[in-house]
């Protein structure tokens, strides 16, 4: 085995937004124009501080895990993967550029990391070697992380028909090459090169391809140690690859990825290398059983130069500290772990493997709290028993249409918004104030109601067909129905990074799961008594609520989304008993959540298309169930998408200008609104770039089937560019109708 300075036990990577959303803010402002770009960088460089102050007591400190908003995106400018559109910001401030690629700007579209056969790359922004010599400068060497090359080029997308990112390796590496150099001559002594694409199932030429870049990058004369981390799962066929490459070191996911236990086991490759035993969970907040992790990494001992304790993935997918989490019951707040809580894990788990006399009183405190039974409810239990095949299905898809048109009388192409309309500072200002208690419920339902009518309102006189109330009640799809389930519990400072700037926190589903009374029937009903128009009520689907919740691990997935499914099929019932026409249950993350393996993924679309037909399966005909899906690539959940039955579903599409109907146009034989206005972008699209998305989907699905509605939610947005946008939504749509090119 080379001789390499010991890794020791570490995490893969620690939450980068602060505890209380400081970067988030000082983004915002920056965005604003209320802070400069020094201002900005000033608080970047007391977060990272803060971060390595956090990990102190790992073998390994982790740098370069910052990022102001995206990984993939700094991974682009590290390369110089600048498309030409954003020339003009190129020749500016970095931090300029790299917002506009990220949000876009005025005529010029938001990136999705994106590669041609023009691209050419070089060694651009430094920003890893930055990193490096300011937690040098504090007297900390820490392990520089990049994401590794074929990953990157795997989850770029072509801008070209028939051109594979892929193949642009080989003018990639020589940059990798040179960033390995320079890291190296700076004084880091291992870099890790992140490769979660090969958690998924490959193809032999990507096989070949993280053959070809190790082999590369190993033989370097100047590098540091290269270790190679997978994540989210089994490495699989990739694992023997990267055993046999001239790399140092492997981390392993031995949470998701249970298989690479055994396949690590055999190999001989391994023994020249450090693997790093994944074996404290990354993604989720429950503590870890020790004696599980311990025996996991003791198998790995026999064909590994060295086992090195570590976590699964970055710990970027949880909070930062959960004893401030003094509202929790002590005895849920016992089991779980946040950040801080896991490097504590790691340290001790690394310290007994290591094999210190002096911790068997820590283990056995561990011990104790790992793997706490969850509340167990016989009704709903029984209830689900209960269940049969007619709870989950509805009559055919065409006979509901002719039925929903006759009551709903839509025209052609009607236009509607997915459900939140923007969250103004009295909005939030409000909900503040009643969680507070400076407010009684009386007064902040009398406020809400006034919000819903000004909403209402203004739906009308823009013109929409199908109008909502504008959840000015929801702090978050998911967080809000959390708070009104029993199973669930939220946090107060439990924050972690969704995308950009925007940040949740995610509840923890600890127990059975039930609905004590109804949610959002109040507000939909009053919304409803306002207009003659239709009003949509909307609900957040159960396999959208377990991907953005933190779930218990002691019963499979499938039983949770089946008790959610239930909870969520009473909330149906009761809109429906209420008289709200058209019922919107939303699954963004359907997609989120499919294994990465392909083996995995029809039981995965079986039990999740059935949790979604649990909630809807009970309605008559002329109520009409919408779904939104966003966030994701469809392609690999068409099928599922389609069992969904769902009579409309609106997807994101603005951003990739209707590519998505390719698949869905003949996917899904239903309504389907595909988004005209990116809700991620501040440019407000005119009417006649919306009447050609709108015809571009015309050619593709007909106009019985065709809806007009933005990508997703309007919540994130400032009022006045909804209201034009919206303006112009409903006078492309009469447009088409009409037949103009207007």
């Amino acid at each position: 085995m080379t001789e390499h300075p010991r890794l020791g036990s570490t995490v893969l990577g620690y939450p980068r937004i602060g505890p209380d959303r400081e970067l988030k803010r000082a983004v915002e402002r920056y965005w604003r124009r209320e802070t400069t770009a020094d201002e900005l960088r000033a608080t970047a460089v007391e977060l990272r501080r803060a971060t390595r102050a956090e990990m102190t007591g790992l073998g390994s400190v982790p740098g370069n895990t910052f990022s102001f908003y995206d990984q993939m995106l700094d991974a682009a400018l590290a390369v110089g993967a600048v498309p030409p559109r954003f020339a003009e910001f190129a020749a500016g401030d970095p931090l300029d550029l790299m917002f506009a690629m990220a949000r876009g700007a005025e005529g010029v579209p938001a990136l999705v990391p994106e590669l041609s056969p023009d691209t050419r790359f070089r060694a651009w922004l430094r920003t890893a070697l930055d990193d490096f010599r300011e937690a040098l400068a504090d007297g900390v060497v820490t392990r520089p992380v990049l994401i590794g090359p074929v990953t990157f080029l795997l989850l770029s997308k072509s801008t070209v028909s028939g051109f594979a990112p892929l193949d642009l390796l080989d003018d990639l590496l020589p940059v990798y090459a040179q960033l390995l150099g320079e890291l190296a001559e700076a004084g880091a002594e291992w870099v890790q090169l992140d490769e979660p694409a090969f958690a998924a199932d490959r193809t032999p030429a990507e096989l070949d391809a993280l053959h070809r870049a190790y082999a590369h990058l190993g033989g370097l004369t100047v590098r540091p140690a290269l270790l190679v981390a997978g994540y989210f799962g089994a490495l699989g066929p990739a694992l023997p690859v990267l055993a046999s490459a001239p790399i140092d070191g492997v981390a392993l996911d031995l949470v998701a990825g249970t298989d690479d236990v055994a396949g690590a086991a055999r190999l001989t490759g391994l023994r020249d290398k450090t693997v790093l035993a994944g074996v404290v969970e990354g993604r989720n907040v429950w503590r870890t059983d020790p004696d599980t992790a311990l025996s996991t990494a003791a198998i790995l001992l026999a064909s590994a130069g060295r086992v090195e304790i570590a976590t699964s993935c970055s710990l970027l997918h949880v909070p930062y500290d959960a004893a401030r989490e003094t509202a929790l019951p002590d005895e849920l707040r016992q089991r779980l772990a946040f950040a801080r809580e896991k490097v504590a894990e790691v340290i001790l788990l690394g310290r007994a493997m290591a094999g210190e006399e002096d911790v068997a009183g820590e283990l056995a405190a561990a011990r104790a709290v790992a793997g706490r039974p969850a509340h167990r409810d016989d009704r709903v239990r029984a209830r689900l028993d209960a269940l049969g095949a007619d709870h989950y299905r509805r009559p055919a898809g065409d006979i509901r249409a002719k039925v929903q048109q006759a009551a709903l009388t839509l025209p052609p192409v009607p236009t509607t918004t997915i459900g939140s309309f923007p969250q103004t500072r009295t909005i939030r200002s409000d909900r503040a104030a009643f969680r507070a208690g400076r407010i009684d419920a009386a007064e902040y339902e009398r406020r809400m109601r006034a919000e819903i009518e000004r909403v209402v309102r203004l739906q009308e006189e823009i013109g929409l067909d199908v109008l909502v109330h504008g959840e000015p009640e929801r702090n978050d799809m998911v967080q809000y129905f959390a708070e009104h389930l029993d199973g669930f519990a939220t946090t107060e400072h439990g924050w972690v990074q969704s995308y950009g700037s925007r940040c949740v926190r995610p509840p923890i589903l600890h127990s059975d799961v039930s609905r004590p009374e109804p949610i959002t029937v109040g507000w939909s009903t009053y919304a409803q008594s306002l207009t003659d128009r239709p009003m949509k009520a909307m609900l957040t689907g159960p396999v959208t609520i377990l991907a953005w919740s933190f779930v218990r691990d002691d019963q499979p997935l499938s039983d949770t989304a089946r008790q959610v499914g239930l909870a969520l099929r009473d909330e149906v019932r009761d809109l429906e008993a209420a008289g709200l026409p058209i019922i919107q249950v939303d699954e963004p993350a359907l997609r989120e959540l499919l294994p990465l393996r392909a083996a995995a993924q029809p039981a995965y679309s079986a039990w999740a298309t059935d949790a979604f037909r649990l909630v809807t399966g009970g309605v008559a005909d002329t109520t009409q169930v919408h779904t939104h899906l966003c966030y994701s690539e469809f392609g690999d959940v068409v099928g599922a998408i389609d069992d969904l039955d769902a009579d409309v579903t609106t997807v994101e599409a603005a951003r990739s200008r209707m590519e998505v109907l390719d698949v869905l146009g003949a996917g899904v034989p239903r309504g389907l609104g595909p988004g005209v206005y990116d809700v991620h972008s501040p440019e407000v699209p005119d009417q006649a770039e919306i009447g050609a998305l709108l015809r571009a989907a015309l050619d593709r699905i007909g106009p019985d089937r065709l809806w007009a509605n933005p990508d997703c939610g309007l919540k994130t947005r400032g009022e006045p560019e909804v209201v034009a946008t919206l303006r112009n939504l409903v006078a492309a749509a009469a447009g088409v109708r009409s037949g103009s090119s207007g």
